[in-house]
């Protein structure tokens, strides 16, 4: 069965697999089980895809979507069975950017790999970050920028970090972004593709 859940869900057959979660619950299968063994996958191997050109930002999208329509019906049952999330993730569009879709798909990408994401949107202030860091205990905090003219507020952001002394590492991802760029800044993290963010956030948290 989770065979067939990982499939549909890389199909983005969002009706396939809400049956799938649904059945697998009524045969008594834990929450967990289900996410873990279901859900997690399927979005790792979408992960994959997308880094090896085999798969495209629609087809995640649409993926995401039946990804999220599944968790929909996990989550109460996780919430009452104490499971915890691998992290908590705070993201957002940098100050003056109005771009959303590569953050988005960072954001469900993460969320279907097992992360709480606390998404405060774009155009995003230094200070709002901090002030949701500190509020849902977050363990990273993730920047998107997709021009050239903001993505110098993401220094900002790290600056602001650093000052306030939260000691929780960013990473920072977007269209203009480059490795080199990121080390300047001293962003701890780096991520070329929503796929690659995932294993970021996973490497900064473990560390």
């Amino acid at each position: 069965m989770f065979e067939k859940m990982q499939e549909a869900l890389i199909a983005g057959n969002k009706p396939e697999v809400e049956s799938l979660v649904d059945r697998a619950l009524a045969d008594g299968t834990p929450a967990a089980r289900v996410l873990n063994e279901g859900l997690i996958p399927g979005m790792e191997r979408l992960g994959e895809l997308f880094k090896n050109c085999e798969v495209f930002i629609p087809e995640v999208l649409v993926a995401a979507r039946a990804m999220n329509a599944g968790l929909a019906k996990l989550e109460p049952m996780l919430v009452k069975a104490g499971v915890q999330p691998k992290g908590i993730v705070v993201i957002g569009t940098v100050k003056g950017d109005l771009h959303d879709i590569g953050k988005n798909l960072v954001a469900m990408m993460l969320r279907g790999n097992g992360y709480k994401i606390v998404d405060l949107g774009v155009d995003v202030a230094p200070e709002k970050y901090l002030e949701a860091a500190r509020t849902h205990r977050a363990g990273i905090i993730a920047l998107s920028a997709l021009l050239t003219t903001t993505m110098v507020q993401m220094k900002n952001v790290i600056e602001a970090v650093e000052s306030s002394g939260l000691g929780i590492p960013v990473v920072i991802g977007g269209a203009p972004v480059t490795k080199d760029y990121a080390d300047r800044i001293g962003a701890r993290g780096y991520a070329p593709d929503a796929a690659s963010a995932v294993e970021e956030v996973g490497r900064l948290l473990a560390g």
